[in-house]
């Protein structure tokens, strides 16, 4: 298939168009390259891409692609704090062109990466695809709110896909080190302490990102009946944690490390796990191929080889919101985060 992957510079986005590749697909990215000098490790070999910001693309940008993968996003709860217009203006409105000017353009099938994190404050209930959406974030929010409106956009010749992620890990050429498990990874290392802000009691889903990028290769691919216009969660019913059970695998992973709770050690109100069911009933031949020992010991040997230090561990390279803020205050960027 011809695929446009938007967001293809990112954290998911590096790894997940050279899973697609190697399954034999011609992948084109998108991408405004906020992150352009961001990198950790190598890069895979640079592929064709369209430097355009996702609120900017027309029917014409995407004329012969069979598929859009949506990726691109303002990608976490404190950016989409930063100024909530913002999230609103790419994570929603700009998901919502993107799948009109898709299907102007007659691409078939829309996938877009969604999130487990719109069900929000839900504590020890174990929730499917039907359960209640109660986000807590202007991210999360704006995941709710696209899926609605896209969804209305289905027809006989357009398939969106609503792919909602658990929380993602795993090593990438555009490493984020403010997601949960590459966190706890990188503070142990580096500090020698497994830095939890919470008192460790919530529960998370989570998923490696090599995970994700099989799971929309097959979503991508699948009969148009076993997909269109549905909502899959993505990720393993036994890869559900609280923190602190990350934490000890953090422990046994990184030699010497100890757990630091730190802050006031309150519980975060981000509580939720997930029934991972309906995607393997759709998919009985898709297996995970990662779980969190395996993904801490992924990240530590990551770090090692790299000599991650705690002064880029929590700069702008690895963290996505020291980075906007960075190109905001050099006036690269408007106020309404466009390139000047």
């Amino acid at each position: 298939m011809r695929v446009l992957v938007t967001g293809h510079h990112g954290y998911i986005g590096a790894v997940m168009t050279r899973v697609l590749r190697e399954e034999g697909h011609q992948v084109v990215g998108l991408d405004t390259f906020f992150y352009e000098d961001c990198g950790f490790g190598r890069d895979d070999e640079p592929i064709e891409a369209i430097r355009k910001d996702v609120r900017d693309v027309t029917p014409a940008d995407l004329a012969g692609f069979d598929a859009v993968i949506h990726l691109a996003a303002l990608s976490n709860d404190p950016l989409g704090e930063l100024k909530a217009d913002w999230t609103d203006d790419i994570n929603f409105r700009g998901s919502l062109r993107l799948a009109q000017a898709a299907k102007a353009a007659g691409v078939a099938r829309y996938l877009f990466s969604s999130s487990c994190s719109m069900y929000g404050a839900a504590g020890d209930d174990v929730l499917n695809e039907d359960a209640p959406l109660r986000p807590l974030t202007s991210y999360a929010t704006s995941k709710v709110r696209t899926e609605e409106a896209v969804s209305k956009l289905a027809d006989r010749d357009f398939s969106p896909v609503f792919l909602r992620n658990a929380t993602a890990y795993g090593v990438s050429a555009r490493l984020r080190a403010d997601i949960v498990l590459n966190n706890l990874v990188g503070w142990a290392f580096t500090t020698g302490k497994v830095r939890i802000l919470s008192d460790g009691s919530p529960w998370r889903p989570i998923v490696h990102i090599e995970d994700i990028s099989r799971a929309f290769a097959v979503a991508m691919t699948a009969p148009r009946e076993t997909v269109h216009n549905q909502a899959f969660n993505v990720g393993a019913n036994g890869e559900n944690y609280r923190v602190r059970d990350l934490a000890d695998i953090v422990l046994a992973t990184v030699p010497g490390s100890k757990v630091e709770y730190a802050g006031q050690g309150g519980s975060d109100p981000r509580n939720y796990r997930v029934d991972f069911r309906k995607f393997a009933r759709a998919f009985p031949d898709f297996q995970p191929r990662w779980n969190a020992r395996l993904g801490a010991r992924e990240l530590y040997s990551a770090y090692q080889e790299a000599g991650l230090t705690k002064e880029d561990f929590l700069g702008r390279k690895y963290v996505r919101l020291n980075q906007l803020k960075h190109l905001l205050a050099q006036g690269r960027l408007d106020d309404s985060l466009r390139w000047r």
